[in-house]
């Protein structure tokens, strides 16, 4: 809804992806104060911070950087994550291990780490995570993409647990294939029309951040495309 969000701190990370622009985007035309995490300069009239989540230190920097020139966070979007395939899990290789968890995992962990403490004394904040429906299951060649987003659904029900007597809600999303433009350039021949679109998704993790949501602790909402 328009002006939801107004006057409120969102952190979104990974915002120059093509979800991160999404999410922006819906947190915006809710009159949302937008701090934009990645590891590029992103332009525009919100404030802008370049980092490497995976690195804590560089995470903690940003957070502080926030809450110096915006004041707050009130809502925390860790939208940083990727996706790689093709080796069965007895031929996946240690770099690619710790690509996935480093990207999937230890960038959310570290945003968390470094904002719950703003929260913390706020005594409010959202915490909003990007799960995937790949991490209800395992599925041949996607062992360690499934397993960090796994990872990233139990860490979001530990976190509800432990901070919501606080104020603070923690949720994730389990999004289906999103519909990008890598996607389609990895899946040409997909249907794309069974793939979720982007401002979906946003929405939907909009809704997760809002009031609307002050009672939902811990869910794993997912997210499919209506075809």
């Amino acid at each position: 809804m328009a002006g939801d969000f107004d006057g409120r701190v969102v952190a979104i990370t990974g915002a120059a992806g093509a979800l991160g622009r999404a999410v922006a985007d819906e947190f915006a035309s809710r009159g949302a104060k937008l701090a934009l995490i990645d590891i590029v300069a992103i332009q525009g009239p919100h404030l802008s911070l370049v980092g490497d989540l995976t690195n804590a230190s560089a995470a903690r920097d940003i957070a502080a950087q926030i809450v110096a020139k915006l004041g707050r966070v009130d809502a925390l979007v860790n939208v940083a994550g990727g996706f790689t395939m093709g080796a069965t899990v007895y031929e996946t290789t240690d770099e690619t291990w710790s690509f996935m968890f480093d990207l999937n995992v230890m960038t959310m962990l570290n945003m968390v780490r470094a904002t719950v403490p703003t929260m913390l004394a706020q005594k409010r904040g959202k915490i909003v995570n990007i799960g995937a429906r790949a991490g209800l299951r395992g599925a041949g060649r996607m062992g360690a993409y499934c397993a960090s987003k796994a990872v990233v659904i139990r860490l979001t029900e530990s976190l509800a647990d432990e901070l919501k007597g606080n104020g603070i809600n923690v949720n994730c999303v389990l999004p289906s294939i999103i519909d990008t433009a890598r996607n389609r350039q990895d899946m040409p021949d997909a249907d794309y029309a069974k793939w979720v679109n982007p401002k979906d998704l946003a929405r939907a993790i909009a809704f997760l951040a809002s009031d609307a949501a002050s009672a939902i602790h811990g869910a794993a909402l997912p997210v499919e495309a209506l075809s």
